[in-house]
């Protein structure tokens, strides 16, 4: 479809290593004229949902500061752009949980806030998991829960995880799951 949005003019507002927040003097798709401010992001959000052999996986506890409250949610993290997402997404399970994984699908792609930002998402399934030690980054105090995978999709359906990434990656692996679109030796143990 044709973008029904005029730019007239962008001014950059603030940039950190993260983010940078750009103003725009736009017409409407009405014609007339107003503003639209967009979050560009410098990394793609990268989230992993590991699963053990015995059908758990791993929930990463943490204190989200612009929420102000504390979160489970999967293994997150950022991954730049010009690195390929899987080994980004190997990084961050390795920093996060200490976990290693021996087989990865990447199965989900996700724009969170296409309202305001350009934030592109990707989460990956992971399995055949040897364990070692979490080496967390400076802003990261982080907790560190096993649970049956099935318990994770209910703690989404019930509002007990409520980041975007977490929940709708759990929902779309069980979808998945039930669906008979996973390699066999994974549906086995997430049936477990």
């Amino acid at each position: 479809m044709k973008n029904p949005w005029t730019t007239l003019t962008t001014k950059p507002i603030y940039d950190n290593p993260w983010i940078k927040v750009v103003e725009h003097d736009v017409l409407n798709p009405k014609g007339r004229p107003g503003i639209y401010g967009v979050v560009r992001y410098k990394n793609l959000a990268i989230g992993v949902i590991p699963i053990h052999a015995d059908g758990t996986t791993v929930l990463v506890g943490q204190y989200r500061y612009p929420l102000e409250v504390y979160s489970w949610e999967i293994p997150e993290g950022g991954g730049n752009p010009a690195v390929e997402p899987v080994e980004s997404a190997k990084r961050e399970l390795v920093e996060e949980t200490g976990l290693a994984a021996g087989k990865w699908l990447r199965f989900m792609e996700l724009h969170l806030s296409n309202s305001v930002s350009d934030e592109h998402a990707i989460n990956f399934l992971a399995w055949d998991l040897t364990e070692g030690l979490a080496r967390p980054d400076d802003t990261e105090q982080l907790a560190i829960r096993r649970v049956p995978f099935a318990e994770a999709v209910r703690m989404a359906m019930e509002g007990e995880i409520t980041d975007a990434m977490a929940v709708a990656g759990l929902l779309k692996a069980q979808l998945m799951l039930e669906r008979g679109m996973l390699p066999a030796e994974l549906a086995e143990a997430m049936r477990r």
